[in-house]
């Protein structure tokens, strides 16, 4: 765990600034609840061209909040690391446990259902949901083992979302 304190403290004292502050609160609250990417799923859920791909980002996001909120984070109880620390976060202190990042692995769960919409998209959103994981880091509010288990079950969500509607498709198509 050392480490991990040894890369936020070095995020703290090498790159933290103003302008970084507003922007990194700002991201952070885009992956809050899955905000920005249940907002982009309604949205393409709404044309028939589409809706596949809402579909997919909706299964995925679903997958995602099933395992990190309501299965890993109270199995594991991994506490933050701000707790214990004196840190002026510049958040309201998050009142559940760390592991894993939940904004990380929606975020990435999200953006692996867009990608399958195309390369643009989902460039888009993999750089979107790398930035949300970074705020994260940033804020102080997950350690970096909390981000990269976060993004590892987002990708493997959305994986598996692009299975399931994949084969619903196929299914409703015969």
């Amino acid at each position: 765990m050392n480490i991990e304190f040894s890369i936020l403290d070095w995020i703290q004292t090498y790159l933290v600034c103003p302008a970084l502050d507003l922007l990194m609160v700002f991201l952070s609250r885009m992956g809050d609840s899955g905000f920005i990417w249940i907002i982009i799923t309604v949205i393409l859920l709404i044309p028939r061209r589409t809706r596949r791909y809402g579909l997919t980002s909706a299964a995925a996001l679903l997958f995602s909040l099933l395992i990190c909120n309501l299965g890993l984070k109270p199995l594991v109880m991994r506490e933050r690391p701000f707790v214990g620390r004196e840190i002026d976060l510049l958040v309201e202190a998050p009142q559940d446990y760390s592991f894993p990042s939940g904004h990380t692995s929606s975020s990435f769960a999200s953006a692996t259902a867009l990608a399958s919409h195309g390369r643009s998209w989902g460039i888009a959103a993999y750089i979107l949901a790398a930035l949300i994981a970074f705020s994260r880091l940033y804020l102080y509010v997950h350690f970096p083992s909390d981000v990269a288990a976060g993004m590892l079950i987002g990708l493997l969500c959305g994986a598996l979302a692009r299975l399931l509607v994949g084969k619903i498709v196929q299914l409703t198509r015969r």
